[in-house]
């Protein structure tokens, strides 16, 4: 056979074989979607459940909180652990392993006999959720390099990303009001066996950074300084800003995080190459996404408690009520990722959508006591769900775009890191906004009068939109700022495709 005919030859059967693996592709956006929804449905799934939980296990108001926070505190120290992990190791490795674990800890939580078993399994669900979530989003960094592919791609993963929390809220309501609170862990098993399985079957494991070695002082003071910005804020809420829990535990996340910082200069194998930081895209996308996920958690916390305590919506109710924006979010992801960022670029879109989604939550103050959802709630939350749509997906895909292939890892632990961080300031700070516009309402009038307590809590709702709809203004400016012109460079060689 003549060289020519070879050639030839190989040519064709590359031809076929492209279809082939273009659906494979597709299959492996399927599981590290479904992984994703798992790790993101924990952040919020079991707030709804969690006044049942306390019921059953008769622990006290003030140790509800650890359910939600034990998770967030695990899962925002680790992820740059667990994303280094993906590049050491392999990817199949960590997302496999992250998968299983987050499963069998699931069953721990749900099968909790009292308050310490439950915290303990939500902590290990953090740990195995960071894990997972930077191996899931660098396997779709590194699976899709056809420019059009993985802009579907990552509009899809955006969407579950921003959905997610209140896809979470729903499934929530359901399972706690259809079945029992510990249905809100249980789910995780069924999800993870399509997930395992998927994995188990597509994936092949990449080994990018096989030559590197972990920098355990970097992971260290990088997992102590997280932990304690985490946990500082946290205590915000708990306490107080005043009180040396909080601020005590800010000041040392600080510190540990300027010292990490000064160690990466240093280091031989960094954790965190500054490299990653230095392209100024890449930097604007990573203050987009935390703060979006800052602003996001004043329309899923204040508005979940609005629609139940006041418009006295049921847990499943209250869920089916996000789903417009959540619609809204997926139709805005699949524009701004496939159509306008490619033609456009960053800097006009991403501004835009925070524009959109400060001027949905500035709406939305304008609820009261007796306001109906159709006409008070549900055109704002469409605004701002699509506003949302054009910030998170195109900021997720250009934050990991572009990297080296031995650092998909570690980029995108730092996109769920940001997405972690910004949720717990925002949660930190909106609920003591909202306390303190309360309190103020209450004084000089009769705090035992029911009409007076509603008018306050309708108060502190409103102000916590005010501060998300100035987040995200702020959001829109220093995107403007900090994004360059013109439409992001492709580069083919950042991320290899996936060899099926």
């Amino acid at each position: 056979m003549s060289e020519k005919t070879l050639t030839e030859s190989s040519r064709e059967s590359a031809v076929d074989a492209q279809p082939e693996a273009s659906a494979k592709r597709w299959w492996i956006l399927a599981v590290i979607a479904l992984a994703q929804l798992m790790v993101v449905l924990d952040a919020t799934i079991v707030n709804i459940a969690l006044p049942s939980a306390q019921a059953d296990l008769g622990f006290s108001d003030g140790n509800r909180q650890w359910i939600v926070t034990a998770y967030a505190l695990a899962f925002a120290s680790l992820l740059l652990l667990g994303g280094r992990i993906a590049d050491l190791f392999g990817r199949k490795t960590a997302f496999l392993v992250g998968v299983a674990g987050f499963a069998a800890v699931s069953a721990l939580g749900g099968a909790a006999t009292n308050f310490e078993m439950l915290v303990t399994a939500r902590a290990l669900q953090g740990a195995f959720g960071a894990l997972l979530a930077p191996a899931a989003l660098s396997l779709l960094n590194t699976t899709f390099t056809d420019a059009r592919e993985k802009a579907k791609a990552f509009s899809v993963y955006g969407a579950i990303a921003g959905a997610g929390g209140a896809v979470g809220l729903l499934l929530g309501g359901l399972l706690t009001d259809a079945l029992d609170w510990r249905w809100t862990l249980y789910v995780n098993v069924v999800i993870a066996v399509f997930a395992f399985a998927g994995g188990w079957i597509l994936l092949h494991n990449h080994r990018d950074a096989a030559n590197s070695k972990l920098d355990v002082p970097g992971t260290l003071l990088v997992a102590a300084g997280l932990f304690s910005l985490v946990y500082g804020f946290s205590n915000a809420e708990t306490h107080d800003w005043n009180s040396p829990e909080t601020w005590g535990f800010l000041i040392a996340g600080g510190v540990l995080l300027t010292a990490f910082a000064w160690w990466q200069t240093r280091a031989a194998h960094p954790l965190l190459p500054l490299r990653i930081l230095l392209d100024r895209n890449r930097a604007a996308s990573f203050l987009a996404v935390l703060i979006s996920g800052g602003g996001m958690f004043g329309v899923f916390l204040f508005l979940t408690y609005y629609l139940q305590l006041n418009l006295g919506f049921s847990p499943t109710k209250t869920g089916v009520a996000f789903l417009p924006m959540v619609a809204a979010l997926m139709v805005a992801a699949q524009v701004s990722t496939t159509k306008l960022v490619p033609r456009i670029g960053p800097k006009a879109i991403i501004p835009l959508g925070f524009a959109i989604a400060a001027v949905g939550m500035a709406w939305l103050t304008g609820i009261g006591v007796g306001s109906s959802y159709a006409s008070a709630v549900l055109p704002q939350l469409i605004v701002t769900g699509f506003g949302l749509g054009l910030v998170m997906p195109p900021a997720m895909q250009l934050a990991t775009g572009g990297v080296a292939a031995e650092d998909a890892g570690v980029a995108s632990a730092t996109v769920n890191a940001m997405q972690q961080v910004g949720g717990s300031i925002g949660t930190a700070l909106l609920n003591t906004l909202a306390a303190s516009a309360a309190t103020d309402y209450l004084v000089g009038k009769d705090p035992r009068n029911k009409l007076v307590q509603a008018h306050a809590t309708i108060e502190s709702y409103t102000t916590a939109f005010w501060w998300s709809a100035g987040l995200f203004a702020a959001g829109a400016v220093i995107a403007f700022l900090l994004f360059r012109r013109g439409v992001p460079e492709q580069d083919a060689s950042a991320a290899p495709v996936v060899h099926m």
